[in-house]
């Protein structure tokens, strides 16, 4: 079969590899849409902190099952399935409080086992989720993400009628304005430097969008603050952008050596709360639940498809300010 091989040093290759055999307990997926994200882009030049190489990309994927190994129930071939990218031991003490995304010994599709870039990938059935009708792989492909948002959304204190300002309109804020809108927060504003997604915001239920923060409408701050970019300095201004007893939620991903400044005697004064969200946790099966209602709000955020051999250039694509989201359609 064929399959996009990473070496973390930049290389991408198109390479040919025996196609899998499910095991007890496991099933083959065909990917049809695999959808690429920042994590893709730091495992291809080795800056993502936990990837290891060799290792075949894509954690975001739909597509149908093609073989089942002895002992699964609940699936079988032809069932068009989206899969939850964490593979996590389910013995540890975070396993067992169903914080999974913290296992310790936590293994990711398309990160540190192969992904779906390929013909074929072979992932347990235990992580691997029949998609609702009326959700095809295009929209399957967008539930990961959607996870990773609602994960963010149960750590966050309630939304509703609050002021919230996110930080980066790429498909992680875009997909999270949708979901405040839907959730009744209050106004919704965005920092994003580039107008073909603060004008995607806008559609998708932010109130006000701007390069800038100074733009905007924050003489009292912001009392949820989303950082979605994991860029250095707007992790700094979103830190001086939270209200009195507000709340920052840390999602966008830096490199692990990344400092910027914090005030300890503001976070005194102002009893403001620092919240890390880190992957999805459980909210695949919710995620997935809840796109049978959203595909066709969330549909639109594909605006580039590009196939499997031209893997190189849907990287190009997804780094550029004019895609929302990159799908490699493999079949």
């Amino acid at each position: 079969m064929r399959a996009i091989v990473l070496d973390g040093r930049n290389g991408v290759e198109l390479s040919t590899r025996p196609e899998p055999t499910p095991g007890p307990g496991q099933v083959v997926v065909a990917p049809a849409a695999v959808g690429i994200c920042g994590t893709d882009l730091h495992l291809v030049d080795g800056s993502y902190a936990t990837g290891r190489y060799s290792v075949v990309p894509g954690h975001e994927f739909a597509g149908t099952v093609t073989a089942v190994g002895s002992g699964v129930t609940g699936l079988a071939e032809g069932d068009l399935v989206g899969v939850d990218p964490n593979v996590p031991c389910g013995e540890c003490r975070w396993c067992r409080v169903k914080a999974v995304n913290l296992c310790v010994r936590l293994e990711p599709v398309g990160v540190t086992r192969d992904g779906a870039c390929a013909d074929r990938v072979l992932v347990p059935a235990r992580v691997t989720y029949r998609l609702p009708a009326g959700v095809d792989a295009t929209a399957g492909a967008l539930v990961e993400p959607l996870a990773c948002v609602l994960h963010a959304l149960d750590r966050a204190p309630t939304v509703t009628d609050r002021d919230v300002l996110i930080y980066g309109a790429g498909s992680i804020g875009l997909l999270m304005a949708a979901m405040l809108r839907q959730r009744g927060a209050g106004r919704i504003q965005i920092v994003e430097p580039h107008e073909v997604r603060r004008d995607a915001a806008l559609r998708l239920g932010a109130d006000a969008a701007a390069a800038g923060s100074a733009d905007l409408d924050l003489r009292d701050g912001a009392e949820l603050v989303i950082e979605a970019s994991g860029h250095p300095a707007a992790i700094t201004d979103a830190l001086d952008r939270i209200a009195v007893r507000g709340t920052l939620v840390q999602m966008g991903v830096t490199a692990p050596d990344t400092t910027v400044p914090l005030h300890p005697f503001e976070v005194f004064e102002k009893e403001i709360t620092v919240l890390g969200s880190n992957s999805l946790a459980d909210c695949y099966p919710a995620a997935a639940e809840q796109m049978a209602g959203l595909t066709a709000t969330l549909r639109p955020l594909v605006t580039h498809t590009f196939p499997l051999e031209s893997y190189a250039e849907a990287l190009a694509a997804a780094a550029s300010p004019e895609a929302l989201k990159v799908h490699v359609m493999v079949q």
